[in-house]
């Protein structure tokens, strides 16, 4: 049966006015909520047994293929690499570097140009958090910073993919030179959740940037900045550490 008729039996069911036909869709109804008894003492010791399972076998397969074939596709990688949630999507002849102590979800897209005369380079330092669904898109070279952190669905735009001129992109020409740029986060940068970067971008050390902002220009170092395009709410100031002589 196909799934139009499929669909087209369910709303015969739904609004026939036929008695036996109604009789019949409550009794089908009955049947598709029929909850089998879950009493606590026997479901909470199975959740809990299906819980350390999904937690065994996700770190076996982390540490035991995930991880060993994302290194296989890497340049350079520092100590103590942490991928969770599977193995990244990594598209064209990009080269990776990664430092230490670094955590990315699998669920992240590495892009590389491919028209590019030298293949385009991401470099990533040490203690650097790049979240779930995150697509970083290399023209040339983008550069992350130690101790930066990435958070969920953000874009870092070094190329956008296709000319800007229509007929160009009607015959699947590339983008154009001009619209490749570098992309710069410093050290400590903090990109909150849907944060966009786009090409030719820096972002100075210990700046934040408020979530679902696109940063279309250059952002000094110690600042909040938010907004479509990005600019600086207000300045950060270094926590002050209290001193005591000994």
């Amino acid at each position: 049966m196909s799934s139009l008729s499929l669909n087209h039996t369910k709303q015969w069911l739904k609004t026939s006015r036929n008695p036996l036909v109604q009789i019949l869709f409550k009794q089908l109804r009955t049947i598709r909520l029929f909850e089998i008894p879950a009493p606590r003492f026997v479901v909470t010791p199975l959740y809990s047994i299906y819980c350390l399972l999904r937690s065994l076998i996700t770190t076996m397969t982390r540490m035991f293929w995930w991880t060993p074939l994302l290194k296989g596709r890497l340049d350079h990688i520092g100590q103590n690499l942490y991928l969770y949630g599977g193995l990244p999507y990594i598209s064209g002849p990009v080269r990776i570097t990664l430092g230490d102590h670094c955590r990315i979800s699998g669920h992240t897209t590495f892009s590389g140009r491919t028209c590019a005369q030298q293949p385009p380079e991401l470099h990533v330092g040490n203690n650097v958090d790049i979240g779930w669904m995150t697509t970083i898109a290399i023209g040339r070279r983008v550069e992350i910073g130690n101790n930066v952190r990435i958070a969920g669905r953000a874009l870092l735009a070094g190329y956008p993919g296709h000319p800007l001129e229509s007929k160009a992109r009607a015959a699947g020409l590339p983008e154009t030179d001009d619209q490749v740029g570098d992309i710069i986060l410093e050290d400590d940068v903090w990109l909150a959740t849907g944060v966009s970067v786009m090409s030719g971008v820096r972002i100075g050390q210990g700046t934040i940037v408020a979530a679902g902002s696109v940063v279309s220009k250059d952002l000094p170092p110690m600042v909040l900045a938010g907004g479509i395009p990005a600019r600086v709410i207000r300045p950060l100031h270094q926590p002050v550490n209290n001193k005591h002589d000994k």
